[in-house]
Order: C-alpha cells, then structure tokens, then sequence
C-alpha cells in the first residue's frame, strides 16, 4: 500500500516528537533519585529508559489496551482532522517542547501535543467556514466574513469535549492528587520508620528509590508514548477512511477503529515506547536541576515517597484514560513531601513559574498550530 507523502512525514515527526519527549521528561523519573545520590545521572537515564520501555509489555499484554492512545486520537471531531492539521499540531508541539527544554522549564510534553492538535482542528474549521461564507456573500468585507466565520465556529463541534474536559480539569487535578497521595505515603513511611536509625533508613530507602523510581518510568511510559500513538492513529485512520475508504474502517465506529488500528499497526506502539526511552536516554539535564533541587531538597526516603506517589497518579489516570502530565504529577508529589516538613520548605517562587508554563502550554500550542496551518495550507 503506497501511502502519502505527508503521512510519511507525519509519522516522522510524531516519532521526533516522542524522542523529544523522551529527553524532555527525563527529569520526571531521573531528578529525585540522581538528587539523592542514589544512582549517577548516567545509570539513572539507562534505569528509567529501561522501563520506559518495559511499559509497552505492560500495556500490551497485561493492561491489554491503549486508552490513552485512543483518547488522544478521538479528541477532535474525525470531521475536522487531515493530515495538514496534524502535521501543523506536530510541528508546534515539537517548538514549543524544544524552547522549554532550551530554557530549562518543566513544560507538559502531553498538553503541547493535545494543544497543537486542537489548534490546528480549529484553525482548519475557521478556515472552512470562512471560504463557505466567502462564497455565499462575496460582497461581504474580510472583517465581516472573519466575524460570521467566528460565529459558526462556535456552533460546530470541533471539539470533543467528553474528552478534553477531563484533560483540562487534570492540569490542576493531577499535581493535586499526586501531591496529597505524596503527602500521605510520606506520613505513614516516617511513622513506620521513626524508630529505625537514620543511617540504617537512609541506606533502606535508597535501595526503595530504585523501585520507586522504576514504578514511576513505567507510569510515564505508559501514559506519554500512548500519545504518539494517538496522533499516528488518527493520521493512519483518516488516511483509511477518507482517502482509501476502507470498507473495514467504514464499518467501526471510533474506539473500534483505533483497536483495529493498533492490531494491524502493531509496529506503532511498539516503536513509540521505543523512541519514548531513546530519547529518555539522552536525558534532560537543565530541567533535572529544577525538579530536583530547586523546587524542594528531597531526601532518599522523599524521594520513595514522591515517585511512589507520582507512579499511583499515572496508573489511575491510565486505567481511566485521561491522558496527563507527568511534568505536572512528579512537580505535585515533590511539592507535597516538601509541605510534611514546612510550607516554607517549598519554594514557592519556582512552584508559580511553574504554574505559568502549565497554564500557557495549551494556548501558545494552540496558537502555534493554527498560523503553521495557515502557513502550510497558503503554501500548498
């Protein structure tokens, strides 16, 4: 089966994107433990990298499904996706994740993805919309028909937001959950541990940290390599249904479809939580300093606590399969051990730019995408 260029390079990039994602999420399984001097940065890439990777089994054979992957695909309205939205989608996803890295902020990889994606659906809307009116009244001045072009925007469902709103809600919920989960393991593990010495406890939760720290790898896997894979499904789906209209695509409706998808595509998820842990292995090292130390100084039995807390978040997400922010999750559960000690022990300065740059991620994503779309559609 030939298949088209752009898809081609769609594919590409989306692989780009998860290596890119890889590298910039490092800091989320690395920064606790190399903080505490349990593993050197070098081991610390390859341990995580590692069960990056392993997730893909996880998912595979004992979850036995990608929910979060179909989540992603089926975010947009199959009426307002082609390959020219989610190349754009892509490529601001892809900017926006490499400044961030460049300045050092722990950014959602996942919502710059999710941003651009709704961006460039709604840009190609408006754009629709505006060459339909344009038609229609060609007397119209370009403000008017940009004004009724807005209008119609509003009353078409470009978005589907069953499931967006839950992705949005958790920008705020998951580093609240993780942070309370954090909070909660670290008091019973210091009321458990409150009559063993220091030294002997330090060298236990150093030995923990190695599983904690694998749990929450398997977490970030899991949850950020599923994404790619949703955006490749919805490409490799639209390809099937509205260029080849495939009889079998045809008759599934949309979670049938991207099942179908991942079975008859299997390379897909595999080599996306491959490119997830190459890219894990080039590490992020700007970003570690920031999540491990500046935020709040974390101790070995922190540590175990925070990334134990971090990897329960994921896994209920999953099971649920709202796609989060590993970024947002880790941040919430460090924030957390640091609030058992003092609230002062958090620094709050770091925590609100922080903030910032989870709130802008979606908007700036989404502005991206639509002018590349319109870049790339006046182009073509």
């Amino acid at each position: 089966m030939d298949l088209p260029i752009l898809l081609i390079i769609i594919v590409v990039l989306a692989l780009v994107f998860d290596y890119i994602n890889g590298f910039h999420d490092a800091a989320n399984s690395i920064a606790t433990i190399v903080s505490t001097k349990v593993l050197t940065p070098f081991q610390a890439v390859l341990w995580a990298a590692f069960w990056n990777f392993a997730a893909f089994f996880l998912a595979a054979y004992v979850i036995g499904e990608f929910k979060i992957g179909n989540t992603i695909a089926k975010s947009v309205n199959e009426n307002f996706i082609n390959l020219e939205v989610i190349f754009s989608g892509l490529v601001a996803a892809i900017a926006w994740n490499l400044l961030t890295w460049w300045f050092g902020i722990p950014s959602s990889s996942s919502h710059t993805l999710i941003g651009g994606f709704l961006g460039a659906a709604l840009m190609f809307a408006l754009v629709s919309d505006y060459h339909v009116i344009a038609l229609a009244q060609p007397d119209l001045s370009i403000f008017d028909k940009l004004i009724l072009a807005f209008k119609q925007l509003f009353t078409q469902n470009v978005v589907k937001y069953e499931k967006v709103i839950p992705i949005f809600l958790f920008i705020f919920l998951a580093p609240v959950i993780g942070s309370i989960i954090s909070i909660i393991i670290t008091l019973i593990i210091v009321n458990i541990s409150k009559r063993t010495s220091p030294r002997k406890a330090d060298h236990i939760f150093k030995k923990l940290q190695l599983v904690s720290s694998a749990l929450f790898s398997l977490g970030h896997g899991t949850n950020d390599a599923q994404k790619v894979m949703g955006i490749i499904g919805a490409a490799i789906i639209f390809h099937h249904v509205q260029t080849l209209h495939d009889p079998v695509y045809l008759a599934l409706d949309g979670t049938q479809q991207f099942n179908y998808f991942v079975v008859h595509y299997y390379w897909v998820p595999f080599t996306s939580f491959l490119m997830i842990a190459l890219g894990t292995m080039s590490g992020g090292w700007k970003i570690v300093k920031t999540m491990g130390t500046r935020i709040t100084k974390v101790t070995p039995l922190e540590g175990v606590a925070a990334e134990s807390a971090g990897a329960i978040t994921l896994f209920i997400t999953e099971h649920f399969g709202i796609p989060v922010s590993t970024t947002h999750t880790i941040t919430g559960a460090i924030i957390g051990v640091g609030l058992t000690k003092r609230v002062s022990a958090v620094r709050w300065g770091i925590t609100v730019s922080l903030l910032w740059a989870w709130i802008l991620t979606i908007p700036i994503s989404a502005m991206v995408a639509g002018i590349t779309y319109l870049i790339f559609t006046f182009v073509k």
